[in-house]
């Protein structure tokens, strides 16, 4: 069995608001093991939505849509599952007075366009909505079920809980399945290298595993599907095993976990300190460890340099260096990294010079160059990247790799520096 979610409402296309409805939808039907394949957004018009209806119900067991119920005449989600089920729109006098019964509890009289409301495809079965006016319905088809639900997100998530899910599981024949997923989140390594190591686990019906890359990082997915949770934690545990045998110490932390939040709990519970000095990502790196480290603050000194006079301003003797080499450097980096260690006496000393034209990033036509050094009481070492600039991709791509640099460091080292 196979779902599909159909959102309505033009709002949704123009980007006037975000679909947190389908999402909420998804989790929901994840809870009783039915796969989610399609989801589409529509606007509220009645020959798209009909299209669109009569699409998913040859493609989809159970489809249901969010948004259109309402009172105006914008709102025409109604006739157009009554359309695309091939059925006629009947009052439904029950509804109705539901309707009629709580305009009339808060002391207003209901306008005649809330009629409309009422109105639900003959044969429907009538869902009443105790949380707002919208009322919801089922639809049953030989092709498949249409469930359609209000768009207010308060009123969809009652009755998806209270109602459609409890029926669906009913219906469907579920019982307990479940659908639960895990990520685990990689740095240092792209895309293409973890398909490259994992590939064949990618083949794998229960669980499957999926990859969703993000600037520096790439993220695992592993969802299963089971008759509880036990089961289900079971699957992914066997899974997460051997993408760990793979993978290794790129695997840095699962769901939520952010970078700088691993690599600032490390050198807390080191307790050490750390000290920065960035060019093309100024400042960036600095901020993402101190938002991740306000219990425990570990940022001994955070500075940004933006031209080579700056480096005299925390390394003066270090400016016939930057003279001989070049701000943008191996040698600076390595240089100021030790610098920084030793005068601001933090544990770490991590320095990021990176170029920063206006015209460079990873896809333009001039990439640049950054160098990465992070010195320690056991040595300093020194990372180069084909890529510079100041753009916003850049700059995770960067900060990523200099905090990840920090990370492998820590590892290796699990008593101190």
């Amino acid at each position: 069995m196979q779902a599909e979610i159909v959102t309505i409402g033009t709002e949704l296309l123009l980007g006037k608001i975000v679909d947190t409805n389908a999402a909420y939808i998804a989790r929901q039907l994840a809870t009783i093991g039915l796969d989610l394949y399609y989801k589409t957004t529509v606007g509220d018009n009645e020959g798209r939505i009909t299209s669109v209806l009569q699409q998913a119900l040859a493609r989809s067991d159970v489809v249901i849509t969010s948004g259109g119920l309402g009172p105006t005449v914008d709102d025409v989600t109604r006739q157009a599952v009554a359309k695309a089920a091939g059925r006629e729109l009947v009052l439904d006098e029950k509804l109705l007075a539901q309707i009629e019964a709580r305009f009339a509890k808060h002391g207003f009289t209901m306008s005649e366009n809330n009629r409309r409301q009422a109105y639900i495809p003959q044969g429907a079965t009538p869902i009443e909505n105790p949380v707002g006016t919208a009322p919801a319905f089922i639809v049953e088809t030989e092709q498949g079920l249409i469930i359609s639900l209000p768009g207010v997100p308060r009123e969809l998530k009652h009755l998806m809980e209270t109602r459609v899910i409890p029926f669906l599981r009913d219906k469907l024949h579920t019982g307990q399945v479940i659908i639960k997923s895990k990520t685990l989140r990689t740095c240092g390594i792209g895309e293409s290298t973890v398909d490259s190591r994992i590939g064949d686990l990618m083949h794998s019906s229960n669980p499957t595993v999926g990859l969703a890359a993000h600037p520096g990082q790439t993220d695992i997915r592993i969802t299963a599907k089971a008759e509880n949770e036990a089961q289900a934690d079971r699957l992914i545990a066997e899974m997460e095993e051997k993408l760990r045998e793979r993978l290794g110490d790129v695997i840095y932390g699962v769901e939520e976990q952010k970078l700088e939040d691993v690599v600032a709990a490390m050198i807390a519970e080191r307790d050490l300190s750390i000290a920065v000095v960035e060019t093309n990502t100024q400042g960036l790196i600095a901020r993402r460890l101190e938002s991740a480290s306000r219990d425990r603050p570990i940022l001994r000194a955070g500075y940004v340099v933006s031209r080579p006079e700056d480096v005299a301003k925390i390394a003066g003797p270090l400016q016939p260096i930057v003279e001989r080499h070049g701000l943008i450097s191996a040698q600076v980096a390595t240089a100021t990294a030790e610098h920084l260690r030793e005068t601001t006496e933090a544990d770490m000393g991590l320095a990021v010079f990176g170029s920063m034209g206006e015209r460079q990033g990873l896809f333009a036509e001039s990439t640049g160059e950054t160098y990465i050094a992070l010195s320690t009481a056991k040595g300093t070492t020194q990372r180069a990247y084909k890529y510079g600039g100041t753009g916003e991709l850049v700059q995770s791509w960067v900060s990523n790799a200099a905090l990840d640099t920090v990370r492998r460091s820590l590892l290796k080292t699990r008593g101190g520096t």
